[in-house]
Parts: structure tokens; C-alpha cells; sequence
């Protein structure tokens, strides 16, 4: 964006994002439980980077983020452990411009992802990626995969953080100094208590790499009806059990130092 035309873009840089319903435009469909809404990365691509950057996600899914590439012309490397959703995501860019790579791979296994990161690269014709993105998993709320490296699959919060920053230890060295990475979670209700997952998962961050946190966005998406308690079933078991209905999520952005 140039400082020009700064009053007429519709970038959001508000903490708190209260959006109606998921964008359902082009290849978007909500197939895949546990994907994200397209607004995230659309808002965050359009941010913080250009056309032709490259984009790493690493949990692909359904490609929302894929997708948000091919409409603003962002080269992109994804990775993902299910095999499934990658043949529908292929399958669903037979004929694109758009210049991406698809690779199964567990990114908290070094030895793997540098092998499948660098043929990335080399297919991209550069040396690192401008922008990283991560829509987590919840610990074990959904389970993507039955494959015993899912972190869908961790049961204890020690053992997810821990998991987590191994896998940043393998993602950060290939994102350029001086950008940006943006993770995308919500917290956990379990045994009758909130375990806050982002702000483990954002002290984690702190505690072991050299980055600035840029924002704390909170994101709240009416049209889940669910969550909405329009049926009353989840007001009443909100009341009756001592909690709050989940209808937020964290969008935690941070800025690499060199």
C-alpha cells in the first residue's frame, strides 16, 4: 500500500474484528472442519506483502490461504500433513497462473522440512519467503489426521507448546529479516477450565525468538450459529457448566528481527 492511496484501502487495523460471515466467493467452501475465514489472510496479505512475495503457510488445510494468494497475485508454499485435503486442494488450482508448491510434510520434523522447503524455494527461484502464516490446530479439539505426528493429536498444553516452537525453530530462518508472521488460534475448554492456548503460544514466542509483537487482533465471526446459541441449547449449557461461549480468536502478529 502507498502512503497515497492509504485513505481510500479498507485494511483493517482495528484489534477487534467483528465480521458477519465467511467470504464464500470463488473456490472458498467451508469442506473442511476447523478452516479459517478467508478474511484473515485477505486483510494480512494485503497488509503485509506485494504482489509476487512469497507466502508459506504451514497448515494448509482447504488452501484458504492459497486461494487469498491466487486472487492478489502472491507466489505461495504450503505444507500440510493430510494427504486428502492436498489432493483437493490441487485439484482445485488445475489451470491457475498462480505460482505455488504443495508439499506433504510434518514441519516439526527438521530433516523433512528443510528437504521439502528448499525444493520449494528452488521451484520459486528464491532464497526465503516474505510472510508466515498458521491457523493451528486447538490441541486435540478436532483431530485432523490418525497419523501420531498430528499435533491435532496432543493432549497436554506442555507438550503442544513445546511441539510449536520446534516448529518455529524450523519455519523462521527461511522468513526474510524485518517481516512478518501472523498466528491464528483460539483457546481450549478443558476440564471445566479455559486454558488460554494463545497466550502460551505468544509467551512461547517471546521466550525464544527474536520477534516484536505487532498486534493482538481478536476476531469474532457472527454467522456461527452455534456459538450464537439461537437454539438456546448452548445458552443453557454455558449456564448450567460455568463457562462462556467461544466466538473469539486470535490473530497474533509479530515482526521478525534480524
Amino acid at each position: 500500500m502507498s502512503q497515497e492511496n492509504w485513505k481510500e484501502t479498507d485494511i483493517n487495523v482495528d484489534s477487534l474484528w467483528i465480521i458477519s460471515e465467511r467470504d464464500k466467493t470463488g473456490k472458498h467452501s467451508n469442506i473442511y472442519h476447523g478452516n479459517f475465514i478467508p478474511q484473515i489472510p485477505n486483510q494480512l496479505l494485503r497488509r503485509y506483502t506485494k504482489e509476487r512475495d512469497v507466502v508459506l503457510d504451514i497448515f494448509t488445510g482447504s488452501g484458504t490461504t492459497l486461494f487469498e494468494c491466487e486472487k492478489l497475485n502472491r507466489r505461495f508454499i504450503g505444507f500440510d500433513i493430510n494427504t486428502t485435503i492436498i489432493d483437493f486442494v490441487k485439484s482445485q488450482m488445475v489451470g491457475s497462473s498462480v505460482l505455488y508448491r504443495i508439499s506433504e510434510c510434518d514441519v516439526a520434523d527438521k530433516k523433512l522440512f528443510d528437504s521439502a522447503m528448499n525444493d520449494s524455494l528452488s521451484f520459486m527461484e528464491t532464497g526465503n519467503v516474505q510472510f508466515v502464516i498458521a491457523h493451528l490446530p486447538y490441541m486435540d479439539i478436532v483431530k485432523f489426521t490418525d497419523k501420531p505426528e498430528d499435533l491435532s493429536h496432543i493432549t497436554d498444553l506442555a507438550t503442544f507448546v513445546k511441539k510449536f516452537v520446534d516448529i518455529m525453530n524450523n519455519v523462521l530462518p527461511y522468513l526474510e529479516n524485518g517481516r512478518h508472521f501472523g498466528i491464528i488460534l483460539g483457546d481450549v475448554y478443558k476440564k471445566s477450565e479455559v486454558i488460554p492456548l494463545a497466550f502460551y503460544v505468544l509467551d512461547s514466542i517471546k521466550r525464544h525468538f527474536r520477534a516484536k509483537l505487532k498486534g493482538i487482533v481478536i476476531k469474532n465471526i457472527e454467522g456461527n450459529r452455534g456459538k450464537l446459541g439461537t437454539a438456546n441449547i448452548w445458552k443453557y449449557r454455558a449456564l448450567k457448566n460455568d463457562y462462556f461461549l467461544f466466538k473469539h480468536e486470535y490473530i497474533l502478529i509479530f515482526k521478525k528481527e534480524g
